[in-house]
C-alpha cells in the first residue's frame, strides 16, 4: 500500500498522506459508531474561554480519548491488517499502539486544536519512530478546518506552554507560513511523526467534521515514552510480543475488524 517513495518522504519530511485507506463501507461504520457514541454524551468539550479552566460558552471541541474502552469497533480499528503494515512501514518493527482518541468539531462552532508536536507529551527519543494516523471522519477540507502539518518540523523542538484555550492541551508557536493543509476526502488518513508541528483550525461550515487520531510508536520507545496508554498496557501489534491484543484486552481482537464493521452496520439496520 505504501511505496518506497511514500516511505521515504515520511522519513525525510516527517508526514505522509494516504487519501483511499478506508473503503466506504468503512466510513459508514466509524460515522455510525461516533454518531452511538457522542449520543451517549461520551464526547466531552475541551475548549475553554482563554483561561484554560472556564468552559467555553461559544466553542466547542469536543474529544474522547481513550476510545477502545467504549466502542468494539474503535478497539479493533489499530488492529486491522492494513493499519499494522502501513505502521510497520513507516516506523518499523514492532509496533505498539500508544494512544486513542477522537476529536469532534460542530459546525460553525467548532474550536481547532493549536499548533503542537505529539511529542511534547510523549518525549520519544527518536520522534521518528512514533507516529500519528489521522483519519478524516468525514472530509476534511480547509473550509471546515483539517489538519496542518509543517514538513521537516521534526527536526527542531518548539517550546511548549499551556495553552489557555484548553483545559489541558499544550500548545506551540512554529513558523505558520510554512504549514500545509491536507485536504482528505472521509476515509483519507495523514500520518505524521511524533515531532512534527501540526495543528487543526476551526470549521466554518454548517456541517461537523471529526477527526480519529491513532498514535503508534516503535517497541524500542516503550520504555522511555511518556503519557498514553500505561507501560505494560500498550499493545503490540507486530513483533514477537504481539498477541493479538489477548494480552492486553483479554480478547483476541486482531482479525476482528471486518466483523466489527458489520456488526455496526448491521446495528444501525435495525
Amino acid at each position: 500500500m505504501i511505496s518506497a517513495n511514500q516511505v521515504e518522504q515520511f522519513r525525510s519530511e516527517g508526514w505522509l498522506a494516504l487519501p483511499e485507506f478506508w473503503t466506504a463501507r468503512e466510513v459508514r461504520a466509524l460515522q455510525r459508531e461516533l454518531e452511538r457514541l457522542k449520543a451517549a454524551g461520551l464526547l466531552r468539550n475541551v475548549a475553554t474561554a482563554g483561561d484554560g479552566a472556564t468552559p467555553a460558552d461559544d466553542k466547542v471541541n469536543l474529544q474522547l480519548c481513550p476510545m477502545f474502552p467504549h466502542s468494539d469497533l474503535y478497539r479493533a480499528m489499530p488492529f486491522a491488517d492494513k493499519v499494522v503494515n502501513a505502521v510497520r512501514q513507516l516506523i518499523g518493527d514492532p509496533v505498539l499502539l500508544h494512544l486513542d482518541q477522537v476529536f469532534l468539531k460542530p459546525g460553525k462552532q467548532g474550536m481547532g486544536t493549536n499548533w503542537h508536536q505529539d511529542n511534547a507529551y510523549f518525549q520519544i527519543e527518536d520522534p521518528l519512530q512514533g507516529t500519528a494516523m489521522w483519519t478524516a471522519v468525514h472530509a476534511a477540507t480547509v473550509a471546515n478546518g483539517t489538519i496542518h502539518v509543517i514538513p521537516g518540523s521534526f527536526r527542531q523542538r518548539y517550546q511548549h506552554s499551556r495553552d489557555p484555550f484548553s483545559d489541558h492541551h499544550l500548545r506551540c508557536y512554529p513558523p505558520e507560513d510554512a504549514a500545509l493543509p491536507l485536504e482528505l476526502p472521509a476515509g483519507g488518513v495523514a500520518f505524521f511523526a511524533y515531532g512534527v508541528a501540526h495543528c487543526t483550525l476551526a470549521n466554518n461550515t454548517a456541517r461537523e467534521r471529526a477527526g480519529v487520531a491513532l498514535h503508534f510508536i516503535n517497541g524500542a520507545m516503550d520504555a522511555t515514552a511518556k503519557s498514553g496508554f500505561p507501560l505494560g498496557k500498550r499493545p503490540y501489534l507486530s513483533g514477537a510480543e504481539a498477541s493479538g491484543g489477548l494480552r492486553e484486552h483479554g480478547a483476541r481482537i486482531a482479525g476482528t475488524w471486518e466483523r466489527e464493521v458489520e456488526a455496526v452496520l448491521s446495528q444501525a439496520r435495525v
